[in-house]
């Protein structure tokens, strides 16, 4: 083995983490131009693989509770995770293309960290002892969480097995983490009893979710309908529905059933609809709207009523009408300017609904409307920047209106986003999302952040990632 008392000195960095989340790791020190070697010369990492840059890599080592040390290759950005820790500093090789980092102690996983560069002065001239203490004068006091810098005067001593003389300074960096949350991740789940797509999907007043209709394949529409538990992670299925549908919408009211309305099998739209009764299992049919549709929106509004506008039933509609959950009866409202489909309809702080783009057969929209439930009548607002079908609409917190995504016919699938202010009837744009993506899906987290998933990009291709905002 290479001397390696000297790179190990110069180089020392301290990386410190206060927090009070329980993910992984605290302290690592990093030993430039060296790789690891187990105490075993011949046993080999855990995990090889490509990575970006060596943050990535020190967090690829952080995220694994087996991970001792890891060392960095810049030249092929391969990042090796070692677990066997005996004899750690005594076994570095020296590599002028690879960094070492190596777990102190902890149990946190940090987020991206911020940096301040500082000199360290080292004028030892004794030997280096193993095990030693790291001794440093911090010149402002350090607080968690914020990033906090600190200068490190006097020589630092670290374990080693091997020893030389200090003569010469360096520079190192002192990295600070802010407090971390933890990472979210996907895991999987119980799958259901059967395959299906264009179903629907809604949450019961006990927290089980409700998965009605869709189709296991083209020519195969279903009737069909399963709970799942969330305690459990189990589907059962439940009573089926009437008929079979897919491409129509589903409603909790606020008596607890489930308002399933429309849709379309083997190509015949239809005006039925009916209610799920969580307490038996069962469903039972209800007034039928006036207009056959498919691909249509369903809000439920503050009277407890449920809107539904548009759609297609082999012509494109502007049509809505009103559920009255008390007489299980459909009547007639006023009809959007223009027909649409496969726009979104959101629901702002003041009552009003938004529907905003769509598609009318030949062109793409970036009209929008809002729509008054005391007066049943539509009034035009300003028009989003981009016209767009297919996209996700999501009420803010703040009580603006995210619009992202689509598909425009003439651009084609789109990562663009926008902001619409009620106060003002107009539109903002925003950041972009990562990926350009159409028929995605988004859902509103506890943290006030929205969670966008899945969706098709270039025609073919389906989507398995997922965002935040």
């Amino acid at each position: 083995m290479a001397p390696s008392g000297v790179y190990l000195c110069l180089s020392f960095m301290i990386i410190i983490q206060t927090s009070g989340e329980d993910i992984r790791s605290e302290e690592m020190f990093v030993i430039p131009d060296s790789k690891f070697q187990c105490a075993n010369t011949t046993c080999l990492p855990f995990i090889s693989v490509i990575i970006t840059d060596i943050r990535n890599c020190r967090f690829a080592c952080l995220a694994q509770s087996q991970c001792g040390a890891a060392t960095f290759h810049r030249s092929t950005s391969n990042c090796e995770l070692f677990g066997d820790m005996l004899n750690q500093n005594g076994n570095m090789l020296a590599d002028a293309d690879a960094t070492t980092m190596i777990v102190i102690s902890g149990t946190r996983f940090p987020p991206a960290p911020t940096t301040t560069s500082t000199p360290i002065a080292s004028s030892s001239t004794s030997p280096l002892s193993a095990p030693s203490s790291i001794t440093s004068s911090l010149t402002s006091p350090l607080s968690a969480p914020s990033s906090t810098t600190a200068s490190l005067t006097s020589p630092l001593s670290v374990p080693s097995s091997t020893t030389s003389l200090l003569s010469t300074p360096s520079t190192t960096t002192l990295t600070t983490f802010p407090a971390t949350t933890a990472i979210p991740k996907w895991t999987i789940t119980g799958n259901m009893s059967g395959m299906r797509a264009y179903h629907t999907a809604s949450i019961l007043a006990n927290g089980s979710v409700l998965v009605a209709g869709g189709g296991s394949s083209v020519s195969t529409n279903l009737n069909t309908a399963e709970l799942y538990n969330p305690s459990t992670g189990t589907w059962t299925t439940t009573g089926k529905m009437n008929r079979t549908r897919c491409d129509h919408t589903a409603s909790t009211l606020e008596n607890g059933l489930v308002l399933v309305a429309g849709g379309d099998s083997s190509g015949s739209y239809f005006n039925s609809a009916e209610l799920y009764n969580p307490s038996t299992g069962t469903w039972t049919i209800t007034g039928s709207m006036n207009h056959t549709r498919g691909y249509h929106t369903a809000s439920i509004l503050a009277n407890g009523s449920v809107l539904v506008i548009d759609g297609y039933n082999g012509t494109y509609l502007n049509s809505a009408e009103l559920y009255n959950p008390l007489t299980g009866t459909w009547t007639t409202t006023g009809s959007m300017s223009v027909v649409r489909y496969l726009n979104t309809a959101s629901i702002l702080a003041n009552g009003l609904v938004l529907v905003a783009g769509g598609y009318n057969g030949s062109t793409t929209s970036n009209s929008a409307e809002l729509y008054n439930s005391s007066t049943g009548t539509w009034t035009t607002t300003g028009s989003m920047n981009v016209a767009r079908y297919n996209h996700i609409a999501f009420t803010l917190t703040n009580g603006f209106v995210l619009v992202a995504g689509g598909y425009n016919s003439g651009a084609g699938y789109l990562n663009s986003a926008e902001l619409y202010n009620p106060s003002t009837g107009t539109w903002t744009t925003t950041a972009n999302m990562s990926i350009a993506r159409s028929s995605h899906k988004a859902s509103t987290l506890v943290n006030g952040k929205i969670l966008v998933t899945g969706g098709q990009s270039n025609g073919s291709t389906y989507l398995n990632s997922a965002e935040l905002y």
